[in-house]
Formats: structure tokens, C-alpha cells, sequence
């Protein structure tokens, strides 16, 4: 079952967002999922005036009533009496050494996100020289104090030996204290740590709280990995392989292009419920522009059997050439190729030639 690669790019490349947990300084983060739409709430019409067509009002009042009429004042904002913390202030405004200066000594009494805030800028290298070495030393002080951020980060060195000596046991030791403290990438890193010292369906089934907590998060990787064991292990609970495709949903709509590929596969061929060939034809153009060589691939298939599209044979040739380019054979693609017209396989090439992707 393809399960994404044991630290993905998603735990590496939102390791940045350590700070955001703190109500004191960083406003509510969006969760990154996007689920499915609900149903329209119903509307009360105004019936003392003819409704325009195509304008549909809300709340008793019509467009024309609002258009030029001043909006009412936005509720006042809460106070905040809780504690300032001046060193993620100047953190989040981008003043880098006050928020060095304002950390340290904080830091040195035992702070442990004083801690983890000195290493970030040391890590970056904002505002001062980059300085791992310093970085690991504090990562490793917040991570022993119980900063899930640092515990994650520090795992991730000493998993891979980065100026700390590598060991495995400790590394595995924080990554499953910063996911049961509810640090998203630690969650989901813990979840393929699981896997991978747990072959089959053992390791999967241990995996997947932390697989639907990370997911719950917004990693897409994680709504990913939640989509295809609902989809493929048994003996879970019918009301989880109900969720797969909704989860496989979220996955594509978060930009992973795998997702979008499965998920284009699924509604072609009614994998988690009914089929819907132009959804997925959507779905597989959508990865495909993105450079995904195998929606390329079944892209062609696709515009050449007229499933979810009209049929267009330069349109095929053209994904054809693309996912040819890249590595991927298909006997078949070869075949379809070589028996269209000279100046549709001209037309295909050109087309193939001024293609860029869409990220």
C-alpha cells in the first residue's frame, strides 16, 4: 500500500510552524483541511419586492438593500490579560536580536520555550550567523523541559546524527512524547515510525490514531495515509471505510498530488463509493498539470476512451508525450500514438513543448 516515505516533506517543511501554538502571541492557525461542503442554510425573502433573478438574499435582506447602506461596527476585540511574552513578540514582527536578547535569559533559567525559540533563530539564521552546533544544544534543552516543538525537532537530529551523536532510541523516545503532546508532525512521523517497525496490518492499526490526529491537523500526508487504510485494511470499523474517499478528499484539496491522482482513480473506477467519471476526469487533470506523470499517463487513457471528457486524440498524444518524457512506457499509449495522423503527432509534440506546470 503506497504510504508516504517514512519523514516526508510534510513533517520537514512545517517544522517552522513551532511557534504557533503559543495563545499569547500568534493568532488561530486554520487547520488546513477543507471539508466538504455543507448544506445551504435556508433563506428568508424579502416579498414586499420583486426578487432579481440570479440574487439570492440572506437573512431577510436583499442586495439592494445592502448596496450603499453603512455595515454595522465589528464587535470590539477581547482583551488579552494574560501574560505578554515580549521575545515571541519581537519574534513574530521580525525583530530577530531583541527577541534574541529578550529569550536568553530566560532561556539559561530553564525556559524551555525561551529554549526552543533561541534555537529556531539560531537553526535560520535570523538576524545572526546559522549555527546548528548552539541550535541542537538548545533544541536539546526545550526537548528535555517538554517543549513538543523541541522534542520534535531534536528527534529529527538525532535520528540523522546532525551535530548530536545519532541515537535511534532516544530519537523515537521524543518523537512519541512530542505526538502525544499534539505536535502534528511529530503525529505524523510517530505514525510511520510505527509502520515501518511494524510490517502489515499490525503496524498500520497502531499507526492510525496518529495518522487521524495529524490529518485532523491539516497534513495532507497524513489524510492520505488515514484514506487508504480505511480504504484497505480489514476489520475496521464500516463507519471509518464510509470516511475513506471524504479523507482522500481533503488530501487532494490540500494540494498533495498524489491525493488528487487517487482520488481522480477512485471516482473513475468507484473506489469508496459511486463512480463519477467527470469528477475524476477533474481530478486526474488537476495532478497532471501539477507534473504528475502517472495522471499524465491515465490522462491520455482517459481523453482517448472519452471517459469524463470528449474524445481528443492530440490532447492524449500530448499527455502521452509528457508522462513518455518523464520515464513512464505504456505499450498501449505507444500504440495510439503511432497510429494517429503526422499532424496530429505535430500537434501533440507542439503542444507538449509549450506545457508548464501549474503548482
Amino acid at each position: 500500500m503506497p504510504i508516504p516515505a517514512r519523514f516526508s516533506r510534510c513533517a520537514l517543511l512545517c517544522m517552522t510552524v513551532l511557534l504557533a501554538a503559543r495563545p499569547e502571541f500568534a493568532a488561530a492557525q486554520a487547520n488546513g483541511a477543507i471539508a466538504e461542503p455543507s448544506a445551504t442554510p435556508s433563506q428568508t425573502f424579502r416579498t414586499d419586492r420583486p426578487q432579481p433573478q440570479g440574487i439570492v438574499p440572506s437573512d431577510g435582506v436583499g442586495v439592494f438593500d445592502r448596496m450603499g447602506a453603512k455595515l454595522p461596527d465589528l464587535p470590539p476585540e477581547k482583551e488579552y490579560k494574560g501574560q505578554i511574552d515580549e521575545a515571541f513578540g519581537a519574534y513574530q514582527r521580525g525583530y530577530y536580536l531583541t527577541a534574541m536578547d529578550k529569550a536568553l535569559p530566560r532561556a539559561q533559567l530553564g525556559d524551555p520555550a525561551a529554549q526552543t525559540l533561541i534555537a529556531e533563530i539560531l537553526s535560520q539564521g535570523l538576524g545572526v550567523k546559522r549555527d546548528m552546533k548552539n541550535a541542537a544544544f538548545w533544541y536539546g534543552k526545550a526537548a528535555e523541559g517538554g517543549d513538543p516543538t523541541a522534542m520534535f525537532k531534536y528527534a529529527l537530529l538525532l535520528m540523522e546524527g546532525n551535530n548530536v551523536t545519532r541515537d535511534k532510541a532516544k530519537a523515537d523516545e521524543y518523537m512519541r512524547k512530542a505526538a502525544n503532546a499534539g505536535n502534528s508532525s511529530a503525529e505524523f512521523n510517530w505514525a510511520q515510525t510505527l509502520v515501518a517497525d511494524n510490517p502489515g496490518d499490525k503496524g498500520l492499526k497502531l499507526a492510525l490514531p496518529y495518522y487521524e490526529k495529524a490529518g485532523e491537523q491539516g497534513v495532507a500526508d497524513a489524510q492520505y495515509a488515514v484514506a487508504q487504510i480505511y480504504q484497505q485494511v480489514p476489520d475496521l470499523p464500516e463507519d471509518k471505510k464510509q470516511l475513506a474517499r471524504e479523507w482522500m478528499a481533503r488530501a487532494a484539496r490540500a494540494g498533495f498530488d498524489t491525493a488528487q491522482l487517487d482520488m481522480g482513480i477512485w471516482l473513475v473506477n468507484g473506489v469508496g463509493g459511486p463512480k463519477d467519471y467527470v469528477r475524476g476526469f477533474e481530478w486526474l487533470k488537476i495532478a497532471a498539470n501539477r507534473g504528475n506523470v502517472a495522471a499524465q499517463n491515465k490522462l491520455a487513457h482517459l481523453y482517448i476512451n472519452a471517459i469524463g471528457t470528449a474524445p481528443d486524440p492530440v490532447e492524449a498524444a500530448k499527455w502521452y508525450v509528457l508522462s513518455r518524457r518523464a520515464g513512464l512506457s505504456d505499450p498501449s499509449l505507444e500504440d495510439f500514438y503511432l497510429g494517429i495522423e503526422d499532424d496530429q503527432q505535430k500537434a501533440a509534440i507542439e503542444a507538449a513543448n509549450k506545457f508548464r506546470r501549474i503548482n
